[in-house]
Protein backbone atom coordinates (compact mmCIF):
# COMPACT_ATOMS: atom_id res chain seq x y z
CA UNK A 1 0.00 0.00 0.00
CA UNK A 2 1.44 3.55 -1.06
CA UNK A 3 -0.43 6.79 0.75
CA UNK A 4 0.87 10.27 0.22
CA UNK A 5 -0.12 12.92 1.93
CA UNK A 6 1.25 16.96 1.38
CA UNK A 7 -0.07 20.21 2.14
CA UNK A 8 -0.06 23.23 -0.74
CA UNK A 9 3.11 25.22 1.02
CA UNK A 10 1.30 28.59 -1.16
CA UNK A 11 -1.41 28.73 1.47
CA UNK A 12 -2.51 32.29 2.83
CA UNK A 13 -1.55 32.02 7.06
CA UNK A 14 -4.75 31.62 8.63
CA UNK A 15 -6.53 30.17 5.65
CA UNK A 16 -7.40 26.24 5.72
CA UNK A 17 -4.77 24.81 3.64
CA UNK A 18 -5.62 22.77 0.30
CA UNK A 19 -4.40 18.88 1.61
CA UNK A 20 -4.52 15.69 -0.40
CA UNK A 21 -4.37 12.70 0.46
CA UNK A 22 -3.73 9.49 -1.75
CA UNK A 23 -2.82 5.80 -1.32
CA UNK A 24 -2.61 2.93 -3.57
CA UNK A 25 -2.30 -0.50 -3.62
CA UNK A 26 0.78 -1.08 -5.90
CA UNK A 27 0.60 -3.25 -8.14
CA UNK A 28 2.03 -5.03 -11.78
CA UNK A 29 -0.24 -4.53 -14.77
CA UNK A 30 -2.64 -2.06 -13.08
CA UNK A 31 -3.45 0.58 -14.73
CA UNK A 32 -3.93 3.32 -11.86
CA UNK A 33 -5.77 6.71 -11.99
CA UNK A 34 -4.93 10.16 -10.09
CA UNK A 35 -7.23 13.40 -9.96
CA UNK A 36 -5.92 16.50 -8.95
CA UNK A 37 -6.63 20.17 -9.17
CA UNK A 38 -4.78 22.46 -11.05
CA UNK A 39 -1.54 23.43 -9.38
CA UNK A 40 2.12 23.43 -10.09
CA UNK A 41 2.65 22.23 -6.53
CA UNK A 42 3.45 19.01 -8.59
CA UNK A 43 6.47 17.54 -6.33
CA UNK A 44 4.23 14.82 -4.20
CA UNK A 45 2.11 14.13 -7.12
CA UNK A 46 5.39 13.43 -9.58
CA UNK A 47 6.93 11.30 -6.81
CA UNK A 48 3.74 9.37 -6.81
CA UNK A 49 3.45 8.80 -10.30
CA UNK A 50 7.64 7.56 -10.32
CA UNK A 51 7.60 5.99 -7.01
CA UNK A 52 7.73 2.37 -9.16
CA UNK A 53 10.63 3.89 -11.52
CA UNK A 54 14.09 2.17 -11.97
CA UNK A 55 16.51 4.76 -10.68
CA UNK A 56 17.87 4.31 -14.17
CA UNK A 57 15.09 6.28 -16.06
CA UNK A 58 14.08 8.26 -13.16
CA UNK A 59 15.71 11.27 -13.50
CA UNK A 60 14.57 11.66 -17.13
CA UNK A 61 11.33 10.80 -16.70
CA UNK A 62 11.38 13.42 -13.89
CA UNK A 63 12.10 15.95 -16.34
CA UNK A 64 9.63 15.15 -18.94
CA UNK A 65 6.84 13.91 -16.28
CA UNK A 66 7.29 17.46 -14.48
CA UNK A 67 6.85 19.53 -18.15
CA UNK A 68 3.73 17.53 -19.06
CA UNK A 69 2.30 18.12 -16.09
CA UNK A 70 2.90 21.77 -15.93
CA UNK A 71 1.72 22.18 -19.13
CA UNK A 72 -1.44 20.49 -18.38
CA UNK A 73 -1.84 22.76 -15.61
CA UNK A 74 -0.94 25.67 -16.84
CA UNK A 75 -1.39 25.72 -20.81
CA UNK A 76 -4.17 23.34 -20.49
CA UNK A 77 -6.43 24.40 -17.51
CA UNK A 78 -4.74 27.81 -16.93
CA UNK A 79 -4.07 27.31 -13.59
CA UNK A 80 -7.55 27.27 -13.02
CA UNK A 81 -7.71 25.39 -9.14
CA UNK A 82 -11.49 24.42 -10.11
CA UNK A 83 -10.65 22.01 -13.00
CA UNK A 84 -8.36 19.34 -12.60
CA UNK A 85 -5.83 16.89 -14.61
CA UNK A 86 -6.38 13.29 -14.37
CA UNK A 87 -3.20 10.59 -14.34
CA UNK A 88 -3.61 7.06 -15.49
CA UNK A 89 -0.32 5.40 -15.18
CA UNK A 90 0.87 1.99 -15.32
CA UNK A 91 4.10 -0.03 -15.16
CA UNK A 92 5.10 -2.95 -16.06
CA UNK A 93 8.10 -5.37 -17.11
CA UNK A 94 8.32 -3.96 -20.45
CA UNK A 95 7.05 -0.18 -20.42
CA UNK A 96 6.14 3.09 -18.52
CA UNK A 97 3.01 4.53 -19.40
CA UNK A 98 1.30 7.73 -18.21
CA UNK A 99 -1.95 8.86 -19.56
CA UNK A 100 -2.69 12.65 -19.07
CA UNK A 101 -5.78 14.60 -19.19
CA UNK A 102 -6.64 18.38 -18.71
CA UNK A 103 -9.67 20.20 -19.13
CA UNK A 104 -8.61 22.83 -21.51
CA UNK A 105 -9.58 23.28 -24.95
CA UNK A 106 -6.71 21.91 -26.50
CA UNK A 107 -4.03 23.04 -28.70
CA UNK A 108 -2.93 21.65 -32.78
CA UNK A 109 -0.67 18.89 -31.63
CA UNK A 110 0.20 18.11 -35.03
CA UNK A 111 1.34 21.99 -36.21
CA UNK A 112 2.93 22.08 -32.84
CA UNK A 113 4.44 18.63 -32.26
CA UNK A 114 6.02 18.89 -36.00
CA UNK A 115 7.59 22.34 -35.42
CA UNK A 116 11.33 22.86 -34.47
CA UNK A 117 11.60 25.45 -31.77
CA UNK A 118 15.05 26.28 -31.98
CA UNK A 119 14.39 27.34 -35.51
CA UNK A 120 11.87 30.03 -34.22
CA UNK A 121 13.64 33.65 -34.45
CA UNK A 122 14.55 34.33 -30.06
CA UNK A 123 14.39 30.69 -29.23
CA UNK A 124 16.79 31.04 -26.47
CA UNK A 125 14.80 34.08 -25.05
CA UNK A 126 11.65 32.21 -25.11
CA UNK A 127 9.56 30.96 -21.84
CA UNK A 128 7.53 28.31 -24.39
CA UNK A 129 8.29 26.27 -26.70
CA UNK A 130 11.05 24.01 -25.24
CA UNK A 131 8.36 21.15 -23.98
CA UNK A 132 7.65 19.40 -26.37
CA UNK A 133 11.35 18.74 -27.87
CA UNK A 134 12.17 17.16 -24.85
CA UNK A 135 9.25 14.82 -24.23
CA UNK A 136 10.06 14.16 -27.45
CA UNK A 137 13.54 13.15 -26.46
CA UNK A 138 12.49 10.98 -23.39
CA UNK A 139 9.70 9.16 -24.29
CA UNK A 140 9.67 6.10 -26.62
CA UNK A 141 6.06 7.42 -27.39
CA UNK A 142 4.60 10.95 -27.54
CA UNK A 143 0.62 11.32 -28.87
CA UNK A 144 -2.12 12.89 -27.96
CA UNK A 145 -6.09 12.98 -29.07
CA UNK A 146 -7.37 14.80 -31.44
CA UNK A 147 -8.70 17.88 -28.89
CA UNK A 148 -5.39 18.04 -27.75
CA UNK A 149 -6.11 17.86 -24.35
CA UNK A 150 -4.86 14.38 -23.64
CA UNK A 151 -1.54 13.08 -23.57
CA UNK A 152 -0.03 9.24 -23.68
CA UNK A 153 3.60 9.06 -23.17
CA UNK A 154 5.30 6.03 -22.84
CA UNK A 155 8.78 5.03 -21.57
CA UNK A 156 9.78 1.11 -23.61
CA UNK A 157 11.51 -0.98 -21.06
CA UNK A 158 14.83 -3.33 -22.29
CA UNK A 159 14.76 -6.97 -20.61
CA UNK A 160 16.60 -6.84 -17.14
CA UNK A 161 16.15 -2.82 -16.83
CA UNK A 162 14.21 -2.45 -13.96
CA UNK A 163 13.33 -4.96 -10.46
CA UNK A 164 9.71 -6.48 -10.80
CA UNK A 165 7.07 -4.86 -8.41
CA UNK A 166 5.31 -7.01 -5.80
Amino acid sequence: MLSISFQNPSTVQGEKPDIVAISLHRSVHTLHVLTFSSTLFLNPIRDLLLSDVSPTFRAELELGLQEALVNAAYHGNRLDPTKTIQVYFAITPHRYLWVITDEGHGFNCRTRYAEDPTAAEGYANQECGRGLMILKQIFDEVQWNKAGNQLRLCKHLRDGCRPVVI
